[in-house]
């Protein structure tokens, strides 16, 4: 339901105004920042397309496709999404997964990789979408409705794609099938196969707004001082989310982060090491999250030079880290740390082996902070 989406007015309202108009095109791509509410506006459109009888703001909620689209059991409404890789190929499919994604669409249509990971069991494996996912979706739109109205297949990261599967879906999206919609939201559009991109309609997504964002918090986190969560999150809800939940890793993050400058200020190559190994531990996608927040610490440090609070996203416990450590970051090695973390993060994407990675990144932080 449209009413689940986190502010994103005007985008809402251009959906619906296509969708009432019968001008949807069959292969929509919605792309924007991550925490934005892709995925939420994505199975929205679906419940309002499957929909009986359909308001002119939303699903009726009411019919028996309602009903089943709010389970996200709906025979005509379809899901593919990343998953871990299983020992047999015909295993690495959506399908393998659907009662674990199903639980957690229930709990909310805000969450990310990282959280579905962890559903799947923590796998220490980056989550795709196989190959063998490309013959599902043939086989399953090939059907005719099972309720007699529309087929919707909602794909969560296309980016995630390996290369054989985007060349399947793209035959299928060059003829799709009749009374079929695929709704995509994506994270990052510019790794997805530029045939496919140029093949469906984008429509950009934006970060979600201030006021409702703490609108939304309010009610989510009843009685919780938001402020600080919501300048740091930057329009990413699922990111203010995660900085309100104390159970999460953002404390881990900041003893790991303070843990690494000191080390490295000390120039301490074997303390330095052994941090290494504790990263490399780590499965890649919680590695990849970790090197997410040093770049918001890095940028964090650096806007506290400015003594401007207005420009402060950090919790109490950051900035009390921070009040001594911003001057180690200034004009003179900011962008070359953040290229560091950045390069860190794309090697950890494409399997580069993590302690030799975690401890280059080491060694290159203890030559840029006394710059």
């Amino acid at each position: 339901m449209f009413a689940q989406v986190i502010g994103q007015t005007e985008t809402k309202r251009h959906l619906l105004e296509e969708a009432r108009a019968g001008r949807l095109p069959h292969a929509l791509m919605l792309c924007g920042p991550a925490g934005s509410g892709k995925l939420a506006l994505a199975i929205s459109l679906a419940q309002w397309l499957l929909c009986r009888q359909p308001a002119e703001g939303d699903a009726c909620g009411e019919c028996p496709a309602c009903r089943l689209s709010m389970r996200f059991a709906h025979p005509d409404l379809h899901f593919v999404f990343p998953v871990a890789r299983c020992k047999t190929a015909e295993h690495s499919v959506s399908d393998t997964y659907l009662d674990a994604w199903r639980k957690r669409l229930e709990n909310g249509l805000y969450f990310d990789l990282e959280d579905w990971t962890a559903d799947m069991g923590g796998t220490g494996g980056q989550p795709l979408i196989y190959a063998a996912e490309a013959a599902q979706i043939g086989r399953k739109l090939a059907l005719k409705p099972a309720m007699g109205g529309r087929k919707v297949m909602v794909i969560w990261l296309p980016e995630r794609m390996n290369a054989e599967c985007a060349n399947k879906l793209l035959k299928l999206l060059e003829e799709p099938p009749e009374k079929t919609h695929f709704l995509m939201a994506s994270n990052e559009p510019e790794k997805i196969l530029p045939t496919i991109l140029s093949r469906t309609q984008c429509i950009e997504v934006k970060g979600v707004e201030t006021a409702d964002m703490a609108a939304a918090l309010a009610q989510t986190c009843p009685g919780r001082d938001t402020a600080t969560a919501i300048r740091a999150a930057r329009g990413n809800f699922t990111a203010a989310l995660k900085l309100l939940d104390t159970r999460r890793d953002q404390g881990l993050f900041l003893d790991l982060f303070i843990m690494l400058m000191r080390l490295a200020y000390q120039r301490k190559a074997k303390d330095l090491r052994r941090w290494s190994e504790q990263m490399a531990a780590m499965g890649r996608e919680r590695q990849k999250d970790f090197l997410d927040y040093c770049q918001r610490m890095t940028r964090e440090s650096f806007a506290y030079n400015f003594r401007l609070p207005a420009l402060c996203g950090m919790t109490a416990e950051e900035e009390a880290f921070t009040r001594n450590f911003a001057r180690f970051v200034n004009e003179r090695n900011v962008q070359s740390i953040m290229e560091e973390l950045e390069t860190a993060q794309r090697d950890i994407g494409q399997n580069v082996n993590a302690k030799f990675v975690f401890f280059d990144l080491a060694l290159k932080m203890a030559v840029l902070l006394i710059q």
